[in-house]
């Protein structure tokens, strides 16, 4: 069975196959090229799969829905339900609607494939034939799913992942660094992170406060209860980037984790704290200490970052980093983008962490 939508057009079949889907796509754009759409051209710079649950489907595709420019140029979500022996199948070629002034516009496109989870060891001969060839290749599995990943593996060159997303601090980095090993690894928990290490290297970037960053003697990072990933990748960071040793991090009673880190002129005490009060995924705040004193205090707000700095004299100022947080859409838009770069510091990062929760 088959239907077209005036606006975006859409195809849609049950019990369909691959090359019936794949067939279906190639007239869907054909067809937007020689509608009202005559100077669509299709998109042509990543392909992203996503694996999920078919229950959550729905909040998946708003979530994607909402990362603004940064759409996959086509999508392929694919809709895991238990009991199902078929696939359904559903094709839309969505074009932009307001079209370059020289008459040309872009076409992106988005399938969604309703399949079961006998069909999840099959997965890469399903999606070989619907993923753009010559393209990056893009995998996220946001609710789990890790077998679904393993097997697409050899079709992608980068997977998107929320080490948030796995309750277990040592199997989350387990996990990423497991990936990291066969594809390049962006990690919505690390780019959480990003406004933070801005204002971190910023604070210590004139020359005068450069001296400084070898005189460190603590640092506090504070978290959302459930994102302590998010603060031990920070922390891992910092040890990588200034080339401290890391030691293990205990548990204390108050449940905060605490460790040290062997620096070139001594120790440096590390502590991670959770921040109930903290109402979305991510970092609260953060304290470093120097050993002359002074005090660099950063701490979410509306608006942006709360900054503060006390030295040792009892100077004291204070500001605000204005629109330091993306917000969790502007995460997901900007993990998406990252398929097309290369962060070189994640990966340190990651090691690091891992030695502080083994």
């Amino acid at each position: 069975m088959t239907a077209l939508v005036a606006s975006d057009r859409t195809w849609f079949e049950r019990d369909t196959t691959p090359a019936a889907i794949e067939a279906a796509l190639r007239r869907l754009l054909v067809e937007s090229r020689h509608g009202e759409h005559s100077g669509a051209i299709p998109a042509r710079v990543l392909n992203l799969v996503t694996v999920v649950d078919r229950q959550w489907r729905g909040e998946i595709e708003n979530r994607l829905e909402r990362v603004g420019r940064y759409h996959a140029s086509r999508t392929v979500l694919l809709a895991v339900e238990p009991r199902r022996t078929t696939i359904d199948a559903r094709a839309t070629v969505h074009v932009d609607a307001e079209p370059h002034p020289s008459g040309m516009t872009t076409a992106r496109e988005h399938l969604v494939l309703d399949v079961g989870a006998e069909h999840v060891e099959h997965l890469a001969t399903i999606v070989d034939p619907l993923v753009v060839t010559d393209l990056p290749t893009m995998l996220w599995a946001p609710h789990g799913h890790a077998e679904a990943i393993d097997e697409l593996l050899p079709l992608a060159q980068v997977v998107l992942l929320d080490s948030v997303d796995e309750p277990d601090l040592e199997d989350a980095l387990a996990r990423a660094r497991a990936l990291a090993r066969r594809a390049y690894v962006v990690d919505l928990a690390w780019l959480r992170s990003t406004p933070w290490r801005e204002r971190i290297a910023g604070a210590f970037d004139p020359p005068a406060e450069r001296a400084r960053l070898a005189t460190i003697a603590a640092v506090e990072v504070r978290h959302h209860p459930d994102s302590a990933v998010a603060g031990v990748l920070l922390l891992g960071w910092l040890c990588a980037r200034l080339g401290w040793r890391p030691g293990a991090l205990a548990a204390r009673r108050d449940r905060a984790l605490e460790g040290r880190a062997r620096a070139r002129r001594g120790e440096v005490r590390l502590v991670l704290r959770p921040a109930p009060e903290q109402p979305v995924r991510g970092l609260a705040g953060l304290t470093i200490e120097t050993g002359d004193g002074t005090v660099l205090r950063l701490d979410r707000g509306e608006g942006g970052l709360r900054a503060e700095r006390v030295t040792r004299r009892g100077g004291r100022r204070t500001w605000t980093v204005l629109g330091a947080s993306r917000g969790e859409p502007g995460i997901l838009g900007e993990g998406i983008r990252q398929a097309l770069l290369r962060d070189p510091t994640y990966r340190p990062a990651l090691d690091a962490a891992a030695e502080m929760v083994a």
